[in-house]
């Protein structure tokens, strides 16, 4: 199977996957800071393995079919990556919260796009890169030395970025062979059996409501993981990367007004810079069309 190149398709599932994993980080933050985080990423990861094992089984061919891949390898290194990924990143929401860790996490886009050319053979034209560099740009007045941000902790989401982005990465490799379908499958296998092999350690008694809490982070992890998956497939990496930036923004805003977290001015402008890159893209591709 050969990825697609509907660029405003493409652009419409990184939005929506953007505004999902916000809502799942907010959730993350809470739980994470009242039980283990490993328990709370592998009983995520339960239900994630339970759903994409039920979308298979009912799909044509079942679960062989879904399991079926040419890339065993890089989606096994997908999927424990990803679990990886995200507790780390959890485990920054927790230290830093939600605005910092996120300005830290928004270099992640930068390096797909960049990479999305030498990694993927993808063509990155001249008005890609100056949106890339512009979000750059952004990023660096987000990482002003002396206002907070940046300091050892921070070592956490950018180390969690790297992973993310090769991540992305793999996952539009594999789309060139593999169906959606089978990355969702392989994604949310692994990850479960990896996070369960850990997590078990660390299991910790749950409150009614954090279970109902819990239950929330299970359906928008699922849905989240979907949508960047299809996301992938549709369209070229560089061309929707720059709507990542969008998850920042939306991850932002429920860290001060849920948790009470303080906007920085830089992390303002510095938002406001990474948007604006993205939407001059989005404003390039409707020219085109």
């Amino acid at each position: 199977m050969s990825a697609g190149n509907n660029t405003r398709l493409g652009i419409a599932f990184m939005i929506a996957t953007s505004i999902v994993f916000a809502g799942q980080d907010g959730i993350s933050r809470h739980l994470a800071g009242e039980y283990n985080v490993y328990m709370v990423v592998m009983i995520r990861y339960w239900f994630f393995a339970a759903f994409v094992i039920t979308i298979a089984s009912r799909k044509a061919g079942g679960i062989v079919a879904a399991a079926r891949t040419k890339r065993p390898v890089i989606q096994m290194t997908r999927g424990a990556l990803l679990a990886a990924e995200i507790c780390v990143m959890v485990t920054g929401f927790t230290i830093l919260g939600l605005v910092e860790s996120h300005a830290v996490f928004a270099a992640y886009p930068l390096l797909v796009a960049a990479l999305s050319g030498p990694i993927l053979g993808e063509r990155v034209g001249w008005r890609r890169w100056v949106a890339i560099g512009v979000g750059f740009v952004g990023v660096l007045f987000i990482l002003k030395p002396g206002l907070g941000v940046f300091n050892p902790a921070a070592i956490i989401p950018l180390v969690a970025a790297i992973m993310f982005a090769t991540y992305g990465l793999l996952t539009r490799y594999v789309a060139r062979d593999d169906t959606t379908a089978t990355s969702f499958f392989w994604t949310g296998t692994v990850g479960a059996v990896g996070m369960t092999a850990v997590g078990l350690w660390f299991w910790e008694p749950m409150t009614s409501t954090d279970w109902m809490w819990m239950g929330a982070l299970c359906i928008t992890g699922s849905l989240g993981h979907w949508l960047l998956i299809r996301c992938y497939e549709v369209a070229e990496a560089s061309a929707v990367q720059p709507f990542a930036y969008f998850q920042m923004v939306f991850a932002a805003g429920v860290g001060i007004t849920v948790f009470g977290e303080a906007l920085q001015i830089n992390v303002l402008i510095g938002a406001l810079i990474v948007v604006g890159a993205g939407l001059f893209t989005l404003w390039r591709e409707r020219k085109q069309s």
